[in-house]
């Protein structure tokens, strides 16, 4: 009897690749120290106490058992909007936000609502991996947008034209940026905007890592353009800021038509996102806004102490950083960057992702997610680094 098949969009992708990094840390002795833990893009200190309390509080709340509204709860919307609107000094509602289970999947249903099978979406190359298996799997092509290392790894104008004269729906941009760490400049956001807009196109900006910006100065002013509502996308996520990736709770700004389609999306995926962690959020937003400052001093230090880390070791070469991560150059080149990240975890003890993860052309890089380990431990890569060898 033959078996029943699959989606090949979706039975073509490889595994998750994180799990894959894991296994490798499982395979460690130990022999080198403690893991150090540079893998997956995740705040290395816990959550505030109070905003502990809040979910214990919204999550034994009966009214919290039911369904919500497919946008998100009223008082969240309105306090993500408050803050939006004094990040980049705009006039942002309640009726510009979107709140979902997470960034992956705002992403997910803004591509949704913007594409169908067999349009084009424009990513950069290298590119967030969830970005790219996304579109493959829902038979939207990708278009790539080459960066150039000599320039850390920031697109230009010209490449991002280059993809809207192949028609794209869209163009998909992260800034601060996964896996680079780089950050776009103000100007280039907004010619990418006006490119997006003469081409009729949307510009979908995934600003997740917006929050540990070493800059107090604004990333851009995109939503004081008249019109913005038409061709612009943000996305973000609370994960970070507020430490909680396990409660999926992410958050889209865009014009109330885009959060009607979206709506219809988000209630097909998910009818609405997790509840409780929404009602502690909303309190947690105005509440914890000092404590968010010292975390992202806290993440620039570790910053710092990765940059006076990477000067001690010439072999290795840091071509950006920025936020949470950091885009290293092994210096075993022409080897395949899952085999020295495999050997560099089970031998050195050091967990991270390799850049072929992000891109057929990355496979000298190696993604370090440096805000998961604290200053100490970072330094603790000097001696693991200096001494490694793939013999």
């Amino acid at each position: 009897m033959p078996a029943a098949p699959f989606n090949p969009h979706v039975a073509d992708l490889s595994a998750p690749p994180v799990p894959s990094v894991f296994a490798w840390a499982r395979a460690y002795d130990g022999a080198a120290g403690p893991m150090i833990d540079l893998s997956q893009a995740v705040p290395g200190y816990p959550p505030h106490p109070d905003l502990f309390a809040w979910l214990a509080e919204a999550a034994s709340a009966r009214a919290n058992a039911g369904y919500g509204p497919i946008e998100g709860e009223t008082p969240l919307r309105e306090a993500y909007a408050a803050e939006v609107a004094a990040v980049y000094g705009a006039p942002v509602k309640a009726e510009n936000i979107h709140i979902t289970a997470g960034c992956n999947q705002a992403f997910m249903a803004v591509v949704s609502a913007i594409a169908a099978s067999g349009d084009a979406v424009a990513l950069t190359d290298p590119f967030y991996f969830n970005q790219e298996t996304t579109l493959a799997m829902m038979g939207i092509r990708r278009e790539l947008i080459p960066l150039d290392p000599a320039t850390g790894f920031v697109p230009t104008i010209e490449g991002i034209e280059a993809a809207l004269a192949k028609g794209v729906k869209a163009v998909a941009l992260v800034s601060p940026n996964n896996p680079t760490g780089a950050i776009y400049p103000a100007e280039l956001l907004h010619q990418a905007f006006d490119a997006c807009r003469k081409a009729g196109a949307f510009l979908i900006l995934d600003e997740t890592y917006r929050d540990f910006l070493a800059s107090a100065d604004r990333p851009h002013d995109l939503l004081s353009i008249t019109g913005w509502e038409d061709n612009l996308v943000l996305l973000y996520s609370f994960s970070k800021s507020f430490c909680i990736p396990g409660h999926r709770l992410g958050a889209i700004t865009a014009g109330p038509r885009a959060v009607s389609e979206i709506a219809k999306v988000m209630d097909n995926l998910q009818i609405c996102a997790p509840r409780a962690p929404q009602a502690a959020v909303a309190r947690a937003i105005p509440a914890l806004k000092d404590w968010r400052k010292e975390n992202r001093i806290e993440i620039l230090k570790r910053a710092d102490t990765l940059k006076s880390v990477m000067a001690e070791l010439p072999a290795w070469k840091m071509d950006s950083l920025g936020a949470y991560f950091a885009f290293i150059r092994h210096p075993f080149p022409g080897k395949n960057s899952a085999d020295v990240a495999e050997r560099l975890a089970k031998k050195a003890g050091v967990l991270c992702i390799p850049g072929a993860y992000f891109g057929d052309d990355c496979q000298d890089y190696l993604r370090f997610a440096f805000a998961n380990a604290d200053s100490a431990t970072i330094e603790g890569l000097v001696s693991r680094l200096s001494t490694f060898t793939l013999d």
